[in-house]
């Protein structure tokens, strides 16, 4: 696949792969609304360059189910009904999943203070938290 030095990753999901998952928002780096994780890290995908991610491993919230079983974490945020619209969820997530990755037991506080670049317009956002830390005593190996 030829890979223009412009491409955005987020461009090059939606346009070329036509994975849907990580939204267009800000394109600015600013909502994480476009959050994906490459080598498990969390990154906006709105600005991060396409080519940059060649030989990496990219995760989507399209790769986080496993066939028909969703992932601990989404079917936290459906068990604790953290989303309303839905816009901003698969950022939410992965962001989510990052968190988890590196600390599987956070407190309330950690978790507030990791998912502040994912900004959500209808939750209120009591209700993601809670999500989180319900999926951080369900991830374990998953996560």
């Amino acid at each position: 696949m030829d890979i223009p030095p412009q491409l955005t990753l987020l461009d090059l999901l939606r346009d070329r792969l036509s994975l849907k998952g990580a939204k267009r928002s800000c394109d600015l780096q600013v909502c994480g609304a476009c959050t994906i994780l490459v080598n498990g890290a969390a990154v906006s995908a709105c600005t991060y360059l396409a080519y940059e991610a060649r030989g990496a491993e990219v995760l989507t919230i399209e790769g986080m189910a496993d066939g028909n079983r969703l992932h601990p974490i989404q079917q936290a945020f459906i068990d604790n009904g953290a989303f309303q619209c839905g816009f901003c969820t698969p950022g939410m997530i992965l962001a989510a999943k990052s968190l988890l990755d590196e600390v599987p037991q956070p407190s309330e506080e950690k978790v507030k203070e990791y998912m502040e670049g994912n900004i959500c317009r209808c939750t209120g956002y009591r209700k993601i938290v809670e999500a989180i830390l319900d999926a951080a005593g369900k991830t374990g190996a998953e996560a």
